[in-house]
């Protein structure tokens, strides 16, 4: 029987003696340059590696002390304890009372995990067998849509986790396509997305999978509606009608199955969700179809079982050799004690294109809160804001802020060592791949050191200090994740060492990742400003809104 949150009332970090002395270490003048000139070996020092990532924090501003007291801190809160209950199926997400466990979406089948009588493990490859069987009915063209041709084109209705983790891991893991079949993906709620999709579609060979938890999210709903009348519109046209287009193009992913039988899903294309799967969390699950559609079941597991070893690397590992917990604990110092409040990943690697905007929700909708878990209110700094883009492409876009600007930026690089096969023999793509990872390490070392690594290379050090408007502060901490070779194992384990690090930031902070409360708040009061608009009344809300309910109000008309 799992554990629940009133079984265990964990220690909190923020009155431990640690937090105390890391505030004090916080206050010093913090040098990078000077911290590499004292120590020979502190890039050896300070960096790890699981599996295929390797991972060097040495440009962080941290010493043995931080580092010590940041490990001390995580025990005194019980880290360990707290990673148990997260895999064991503890009631983690306090506030709404259930387990996260997407850790068990990734389990070998082997394994046995039982909550409430039941063992999640066995239901998780049951849909992960469904899963198989849908996505090889369409790969190898046996389904047919509503005139009897295969299918050609699937679109993923979904948003948020229900499209940034899918719509990252396939364009990631996209050369592993081995099929001609083309997956979209749809989340945008005015239709500008699927609008331009459908012009270059053909309806007799589209298949859509709509992705939701709770199957009543707006979004999705009002496009899974405006897809499923214009299939109608050709069907009616061939004699087809609304029960055969649903039965043969649509498919639902959710924990709600009566609401997928009133919009109309066929059991059969039915795919299930749980309430103990965060959205953010979900690609793993059947939330992840289109990833299988486009790379195939085998690649899919491949995905899985990098993140399982992930999984087993942070439940294992002793904390100072631990990615995920290090990753955690580097960005509670940068946000909560050295008070660095803007943080962004940099992916030197074009297929990782997706990887920002999907980190960008995992880490702000998980750690954007104000509250412990006991609700009290918080009096020190939580998650930072995070944004990113393809490093080559950041350097053309904000990497002036970074450089020169005002703001202190943390800063993740992350880029793939190995890439191009040797079979391919195109000197030139090899050469685009080396000149990548050049940039990365040249970008990190100039954001660390300034001037001193500016002055290096111009030779002369007094032309770059005298020079007011060619002066590069340095001291901008960052972390470079090398991964050998990205393919779909190591992709898991990558996204995995995210969703941990999140998990060990909230633990700190003591937070709840798992719910996302400010989201409902604005989805509930767009359904009555929708309501105010559609009625054409006034007056009800304060006056900026009911200033522009009455400016829109006019020029519809």
């Amino acid at each position: 029987m799992a554990e629940t949150s009133k079984d265990r009332a964990y220690s909190s970090a923020r009155h431990s003696t640690y937090w105390q002395q890391l505030q004090m270490l916080a206050t010093q003048e913090w040098s990078l340059s000077t911290l590499f000139a004292q120590d020979a070996d502190r890039a050896a020092h300070f960096s790890t590696q699981a599996g295929a990532l390797y991972m060097d924090y040495s440009k962080q501003c941290i010493d043995d002390q931080v580092l010590i007291n940041l490990l001390k801190l995580a025990k005194s809160c019980e880290l360990s304890a707290r990673i148990d209950a997260l895999m064991q199926g503890a009631m983690v997400n306090t506030s709404e009372q259930r387990a996260a466990l997407h850790t068990a979406l990734r389990l070998p089948s082997t394994s046995t995990l039982q909550m409430d009588e039941q063992n999640v493990v066995a239901d998780v490859h049951h849909s992960l067998a469904q899963v198989a069987k849908l996505s090889e009915r369409v790969r190898q063209g046996t389904w047919r849509g509503f005139s009897g041709k295969a299918i050609t084109d699937v679109v993923n209705i979904g948003v948020g986790g229900s499209d940034l983790g899918p719509l990252m891991a396939t364009t990631a893991l996209d050369e592993w396509a081995d099929t001609e079949i083309e997956v979209h993906f749809v989340s945008n709620m005015d239709g500008t997305q699927l609008d331009n999709l459908l012009k270059h579609l053909n309806p007799e060979t589209t298949l859509f999978i709509i992705s939701s938890k709770s199957f009543s999210t707006v979004d999705t709903l009002s496009n899974a509606k405006t897809a499923l009348s214009w299939l109608l519109a050709t069907a009616t046209l061939r004699a087809g009608t609304e029960d055969s287009v649903l039965r043969r193009h649509f498919i639902g992913i959710s924990a709600n199955s009566d609401k997928m039988n009133a919009w109309g899903i066929h059991p059969e294309h039915q795919l299930q969700l749980w309430e103990w799967v965060g959205g953010r969390f979900s690609l793993w699950s059947a939330i992840g179809l289109a990833i299988a559609i486009r790379i195939g079941m085998s690649q899919f597991q491949a995905l899985l079982s990098g993140a399982h070893s992930m999984d087993a690397h942070f439940s294992e590992a002793d904390f100072a050799e631990n990615l995920p917990v290090l990753l955690g604990l580097l960005a509670v110092w940068n946000s909560t004690f050295l008070r660095v409040n803007a943080h962004t990943v940099l992916p030197y690697d074009g297929r990782l294109i997706y990887l920002p905007s999907y980190l960008t929700q995992l880490e702000m909708e998980s750690n954007g809160k104000s509250v412990t878990q006991h609700g009290d209110r918080i009096d020190y700094n939580t998650c930072p804001i995070l944004w990113g883009e393809i490093g080559s492409n950041a350097q053309h876009a904000f990497y002036q802020l970074l450089h020169q600007g005002t703001q202190q930026v943390s800063c993740d690089f992350i880029a793939c060592v190995r890439r191009y096969s040797t079979e391919v023999k195109n000197a030139s793509l090899q050469q685009q791949h080396e000149l990548s990872l050049a940039n990365c390490l040249a970008q990190s070392r100039v954001l660390a050191f300034g001037n001193t690594a500016v002055a290096d290379i111009a030779g002369t050090k007094a032309d770059v200090e005298t020079d007011k408007y060619k002066y590069y502060r340095g001291n901008q901490p960052s972390t470079t994740v090398l991964i050998d070779e990205l393919t779909p194992h190591s992709l898991g384990a990558l996204i995995a060492l995210y969703e941990h690090k999140v998990y060990v930031m909230a633990s700190i902070w003591d937070i709840n990742p798992f719910d996302q409360w400010g989201v409902e708040m604005g989805k509930q009061m767009a359904e009555s400003v929708h309501a105010a608009m559609e009625q054409g009344v006034g007056g009800q809300f304060d006056t900026s809104t009911d200033q522009l309910l009455q400016h829109i109000k006019q020029l519809s008309q």
